[in-house]
């Protein structure tokens, strides 16, 4: 089988344990990819990669594309069009034979595009993985205002959908407007993500605590990318009014990653005398996440307050959930809808006031109340974002579309969908119109 993914190792992205856990499973897996370029070229010792290499039995075949830059909006659109023109030219004809070609759709949509290409000269059937909703993630970033232009794009990224045998959707909350935009419900599935089997509850390590040089007193934590989509301006607020609360004293802040907004990060941490409140650790790797993790006395994640983010949840928080933290989120929708039900606290995205309350809430807990919040986060974990249980799904979805026949060339696209009003489900992370539990 064949893997597109603009991103991969050594990158650090989740299609890396997929296509692992497939080839543990017997699987031929081949991953279509560019060069290393996430979040900057610059963090990778090694900026150009050899063309074919393998990682942990993986074959890799890799095909250049311009950089990302520092992040600017044209670098960004040339760094996806040359992905998609240059895996469709140089990619997809180096290509060994494959039953189905599984796409690891994040950010861009375009990355489809080398894909639909194998659909249409070798007949081989596509699936869909959608992590990121585009174009209504455009919209949200107010990257592309025009809207003559979203609408464009919406029927064109609706026509790739209904090309594809099967489209998965890592939210279910994703559905219904993957089922606007044209997908047929028979093509249409639920997939979340799950965080690698490293990710489990582990003992703090006092000499992990003194390499990482982190602070004494109660940690909040908080890990993963820091983009426009994580409203850092809510964790500085918090950590700025937690200094006036009675809670507050001795919570340290620490950062684990970086992004797009790393530099603002810091810079606006200085400007407001947080540096002794807020410790920024810069990128790790992930091999270290789980024994960092295991001295957060709480971690915590953000989102900005849009439609779009309230429709999906970070896979930052299967990878809390499965350390067994207690978790905070400032969100909405999905991810504070999973976060409590997980047993953590979730407040309104981008309150920063009450974000600080929670942080001090949790700090006001006993230690064996803090422990009972992280043994229900692992337990929601293991019901819910199990790996093997989640592996078992894919290969079942590869399977059916295996053997489906091509869909039609030609398939009109619908009227592109609108962001619904959120949805109040019975179920933490299932939509309340569907009715039998575990199926979508």
């Amino acid at each position: 089988m064949t893997i597109v993914s603009q991103y991969f190792w050594p990158e650090q992205f989740r299609v890396n344990d997929l296509a692992v856990g497939l080839r543990e499973r017997g699987h031929q897996v081949t991953v279509l990819t560019g060069q290393p370029s996430y979040p900057r070229r610059e963090v990778f010792p090694r900026r150009r990669r050899p063309g074919r290499e393998w990682y942990e039995d993986v074959q890799v075949v890799r095909v250049p594309l311009a950089s990302r830059g520092a992040g600017e909006r044209w670098r960004l659109a040339l760094n996806y069009l040359t992905f998609a023109a240059s895996a469709s030219v140089f990619g997809v004809p180096r290509l060994p034979p494959s039953d189905v070609v599984l796409v690891f759709q994040i950010s861009p949509v375009t990355m489809v595009v080398p894909a639909l290409l194998l659909r249409r000269v070798h007949g081989t059937p596509v699936v869909l993985w959608v992590q990121d909703l585009w174009p209504h993630t455009l919209r949200a970033m107010g990257v592309v205002r025009s809207e003559r232009m979203l609408g464009l794009l919406e029927k064109a990224v609706g026509a790739a959908y209904q090309r594809c045998a099967r489209v998965l959707g890592q939210s279910e909350d994703f559905l219904p407007l993957l089922r606007a935009a044209g997908v047929p419900a028979d093509r249409l599935g639920y997939l979340p993500n799950w965080a690698e089997d490293r990710y489990r509850p582990l003992p703090p390590d006092p000499q992990v605590r003194r390499e990482a040089a982190l602070p004494e007193g109660f940690v909040a934590m908080v890990a993963g990318n820091l983009g426009q989509a994580q409203a850092l301006e809510t964790l500085v607020d918090a950590a700025e009014r937690l200094r006036a609360l009675p809670g507050g004293a001795d919570v340290h802040w620490v950062v684990v990653g970086d992004g797009q907004r790393g530099e603002w990060l810091a810079d606006e941490i200085s400007r407001r005398g947080l540096g002794d409140r807020v410790r920024l650790l810069g990128r790790r790797p992930l091999e270290q996440m789980p024994a960092l993790l295991a001295h957060a006395d709480v971690v915590v994640t953000t989102l900005r307050r849009d439609p779009v983010w309230a429709l999906t949840i970070p896979s930052r928080v299967q990878s809390f959930l499965a350390c067994g933290r207690p978790v905070v989120a400032a969100a909405d929708g999905t991810t504070a809808r999973v976060v409590a039900a997980a047993g953590g606290l979730a407040v309104p995205a981008q309150d920063g006031a009450a974000l600080a309350d929670a942080i001090a809430s949790v700090r006001a807990l006993a230690p064996a109340e803090r422990a009972a919040m992280g043994a229900a986060a692992r337990e929601y974990y293991v019901t819910h974002y199990e790996r093997a249980a989640l592996l078992d799904r894919v290969e079942r979805h590869l399977r059916d579309a295996a053997v489906r026949p091509a869909a039609p060339e030609r398939i009109p696209a619908t009227r592109p969908a609108a962001i619904p009003d959120q949805p109040q489900p019975a179920h933490p992370d299932r939509p309340a119109e569907t009715a039998t539990p575990g199926r979508t």
